[in-house]
């Protein structure tokens, strides 16, 4: 077996291989003056079992194109197996037509990942489960949530509500609150642009609660905050929230701060710069992505990766 790494996310390449207990595999990944990506593995790979580790956070093209770069070459230098392991799926979001004359973006990522040679994917927490179907390979869906509740457990949070920011995450809530024993409760919003959400109601009860906050993904942090403010007026008191994937740019980190969110747990499937104003806690995935790494190269069940305290996770 053989890791390699883009520059997405070295960090969590690194920790990943430290897990597992072997070295990171040697190649060059570089670009040109004019932009373009050159990859060259610096070692053998005949008859490996080869598993390329690359979120596709921004830069999402650039990243997205040295993964495409880095299975081909595996591919041309012979390498038996490649899996592309992704612990952010990027375009996933993309995933239907839901205006006249759009593309589904996802499925059109899931195809050219086959095209550039992947034989595998290996990701974590889809923005739509159904993505899994755009593929005609296996693909090994795990879920951060197990990872959370471990954290979560040590807080030892008491009348707790878990709530879903909205209708799409009810499921997610819904896991959340049966495995911390929870409330649940739900806010109703309003999309105004692809940067922006109004919260026009709440169905459930949270007044002098805790509330944890449950979503996949957030990068303007408009559905969390304007859904923190409404929960802070309804007499919530303390308000964590719990996010799989946080790309977060300028605007969201500004949002965060001026939110009333107390703290945001989130994982390291995206790298996070120090954020000053901002309670950030990031969780690591690499014993969650190793330990399934170690399983598939051995040809074992990852089942057990989806379940935690009795129930499972989807």
């Amino acid at each position: 077996m053989k890791i390699y790494s883009g520059n997405s996310n070295p960090a969590l390449s690194k920790a990943i291989c430290d897990y597992i207990g072997i070295e990171l595999g040697k190649a060059s990944v570089s670009a040109f003056p004019d932009g373009e990506t050159f990859v060259k593995i610096e070692e053998n790979v005949r008859g490996q079992d080869v598993y390329v580790i690359q979120s596709t956070c921004p830069p999402t093209n650039h990243n997205l194109m040295e993964l495409f770069i880095m299975i081909d070459a595996l591919r041309r230098a012979s390498a038996t197996r490649i899996t592309a392991v992704m612990p952010f799926y990027g375009y996933a979001r993309q995933d239907r037509k839901d205006q006249p004359r759009v593309p589904i973006t996802a499925k059109l990522v899931a195809n050219l990942l086959v095209a550039s040679g992947a034989n595998r994917i290996l990701t974590m927490d889809l923005h739509a489960q159904q993505i899994q179907g755009f593929f005609d390979i296996p693909v090994d869906h795990l879920y951060a949530a197990p990872v959370m509740y471990k954290y979560l457990k040590k807080m030892r949070l008491r009348d707790l509500v878990v709530v879903s920011p909205d209708v799409g995450g009810l499921k997610m809530a819904h896991a959340f609150s049966q495995v911390m024993e929870a409330g649940l409760a739900i806010v109703a919003k309003r999309r105004k642009s692809p940067t922006e959400t109004e919260a026009m109601t709440m169905i459930g009860e949270i007044k002098d609660k805790n509330v944890l906050l449950v979503d996949d993904l957030t990068e303007t942090a408009g559905t969390l905050t304007s859904a923190a403010d409404l929960l802070k007026r309804m007499g919530a008191r303390k308000i964590l929230a719990c996010v799989s994937h946080a790309i977060l740019n300028d605007l969201g980190i500004e949002r965060l701060r001026k939110s009333a969110i107390d703290e945001l747990i989130t994982t390291d499937s995206v790298p996070h710069p120090a954020i000053d104003g901002v309670q950030l806690v990031a969780l690591s995935v690499a014993g969650l992505l190793g330990e399934a790494i170690k399983r598939i190269h051995s040809n074992s069940s990852v089942t057990s990766l989806f379940e935690f305290k009795g129930g499972r996770t989807s």
